[in-house]
């Protein structure tokens, strides 16, 4: 190569890693300037975060999570383990007719037996904490999805600990004195009449969620407080996609419909309180005497509005998404809404999934004293 030659390849070489110096520079940017990242860099610009390292922490979790490109490229690992090799990842199994299952349900847990007896004890000492102060506690154990829907699995692997964890929690609540609210047999039942999960979503669907609501109002019948309050609820007239977070999960959730899941589709419910006699609303009575505890399923799918409706009683919610077995329930009995307006009703959704997982310190805390 002459001397004309080389020079004009070092500098097309040299535009080359201008425009990929330029195109980092832009990633950068775009990610910094984005609102989450501004919300997270924000609480950190001042004097002690900066000489703290919370401002170049913030900074690295913008340049690790938010960059444009990243995107772009856990789609296409994403669309290619779905639409080629016919994979979820490792967090994910497919089933047949579009139905996703999240591994976390189908796998099994060291030290199972111990954890789900560890927690069962806790809800039979929180029982009887709560009793002797006149409260009442109505337990339900949210099924795993893939146990109402097990049909729909279609070869996934379902491990032997998975498929029994439900009767044996359930029996062992029974020897701590907790009849539990027989969720199973309510969706069970309800889905000969169509479906009541998401089959995008982990999450039961609003159906799930009414027959859910249905049966823990018939097991709280008789028990405090009176049932003084008038709730309906409305559905939106157009059709939308539901949450779909088992597609986001595989990355696939802003790809054009033909190349990711089908979405499942809802008329979005919502529960509204009536007006009572008069037309004064009822928001204007003393607050809300029963307390529902639980996990992402206590805050999807209108669950909370058609408990309100079913129980004829307003609720307050602490439901907490990924709050696993007690995330909820420990914050709640640390709270001053407990401490200065204890409920007359406890109501624990529990999240069939997190009940042999591995339990932390703060859980173990927890569940030796659950009330103070």
């Amino acid at each position: 190569m002459d001397w004309k030659g080389a020079r004009a390849a070092a500098r097309g070489q040299g535009i080359a890693m201008a425009l990929v110096m330029l195109w980092g520079v832009w990633q950068g940017i775009a990610a910094l300037s984005a609102p989450e990242s501004l919300a997270r860099l924000r609480e950190t610009l001042n004097a002690q975060g900066f000489l703290g390292g919370r401002t170049a922490a913030a900074v690295n979790h913008v340049m690790a999570h938010a960059l444009p490109a990243d995107y772009a490229l856990r789609a296409a690992g994403g669309l290619l383990r779905w639409g080629v090799f016919g994979s979820g990842g490792p967090q994910l199994r497919l089933g047949c007719d579009n139905w996703l299952f999240l591994t976390e349900e189908l796998r099994p847990w060291p030290g199972a037996e111990t954890a789900m007896a560890e927690r069962a004890a806790g809800l039979g000492r929180l029982a009887a904490a709560l009793r002797a102060r006149g409260i009442a506690l109505v337990v339900a154990v949210t099924p795993d999805k893939a146990r109402v829907q097990a049909e729909a699995l279609c070869g996934a692997p379902w491990s032997a600990q998975a498929q029994g964890r439900h009767a044996a929690f359930d029996a062992l609540l029974r020897e701590q004195g907790v009849q539990p609210v027989d969720a199973l047999g309510a969706l069970l039942a309800g889905k000969a009449a169509g479906d009541v999960y998401w089959r995008t979503d982990t999450h039961w669907n609003q159906r799930g969620a009414a027959l859910v609501a249905a049966a823990i109002a018939q097991a709280a019948a008789t028990l405090p407080p009176p049932r003084d309050a008038s709730f309906h609820t409305e559905a939106a007239a157009e059709a939308s996609d539901g949450p779909g977070d088992l597609v986001r999960l595989m990355s696939l959730e802003r790809l054009p419909p033909w190349l990711r899941p089908r979405p499942d589709r809802q008329h979005l419910a919502r529960t509204v309180e009536a007006e009572a006699a008069g037309g004064d609303l009822l928001d204007e009575a003393p607050g809300p005497q029963v307390v529902l505890l639980g996990s992402s399923y206590s805050v999807n799918a209108n669950f909370h509005g058609a408990l309100q409706q079913a129980l004829g009683a307003r609720v307050a919610n602490f439901g907490k998404a990924g709050g696993g077995f007690a995330g909820s329930a420990r914050d709640y009995f640390a709270s001053a809404a407990w401490r200065e307006t204890p409920p007359r009703l406890v109501v624990w959704e529990v999240l069939e999934r997190a009940l042999a997982q591995p339990i932390s310190a703060e859980e173990h805390a927890f569940l030796a004293a659950p009330v103070s």
